[in-house]
């Protein structure tokens, strides 16, 4: 059944609009998925702050070319859902690798990242990364290091002044 250009229309508005507000795009293959299998996956994408869109290539080109955005032809072919990252793109990119590995049926095919076109190579790559939360750990790890290092060495001189007391508090009981 052919789509109506108004609802092609429409489709390409919600692309740009997806297109603007995310990080990244992320592109497979889903051939062979159920209904039931693409909802699990949306809804664990979802928990990623990230939206799986199965999507009409020649739609999605229009929205990319409108966007600014090249449109890599190599990746658009075929059954194509696009999982767009609003926030990050490691933990969405490691979802869908994960999924792509039990299922044995969803084909990752690679992805967009501001002007750049990346394949499956690259996006087995992202999924090495460490995620937002993990980074700030670190970050703030750093920070603290030398902190502590400070604290540890100004309480040295008073620590050893401390010793020092209750070593001559127990002498005098010991003579007392």
């Amino acid at each position: 059944m052919a789509i109506s250009r108004q609802k092609k229309e429409t489709m390409v508005a919600e692309y740009v609009e997806k297109l603007r507000r995310s990080q990244a795009m992320l592109v497979t293959e889903y051939r062979g998925l159920t209904t039931k299998q693409i909802e699990a996956l949306r809804r664990e994408l979802r928990g990623c702050d990230s939206e799986l869109a199965v999507s009409k290539n020649t739609l999605l080109c229009r929205a990319l070319t409108e966007v600014g955005l090249p449109a890599p032809e190599a990746l658009l072919s075929g059954p194509t859902a696009v999982a767009f990252c609003f926030n990050e793109v490691a933990a969405p990119a490691k979802a869908l690798t994960k999924y792509a590995k039990d299922s044995k049926i969803l084909v990752l095919r690679g992805g967009l990242m501001g002007q750049s076109v990346f394949n499956e190579a690259s996006m087995q790559a992202l999924t090495e990364l460490p995620g937002k939360d993990q980074l700030r750990a670190q970050v703030v790890g750093a920070l603290q290091a030398p902190i502590v290092g400070l604290v540890n060495v100004l309480s040295g001189p008073v620590r050893g002044f401390l010793t020092v007391l209750n070593a001559r508090i127990g002498q005098l009981e010991q003579s007392a």
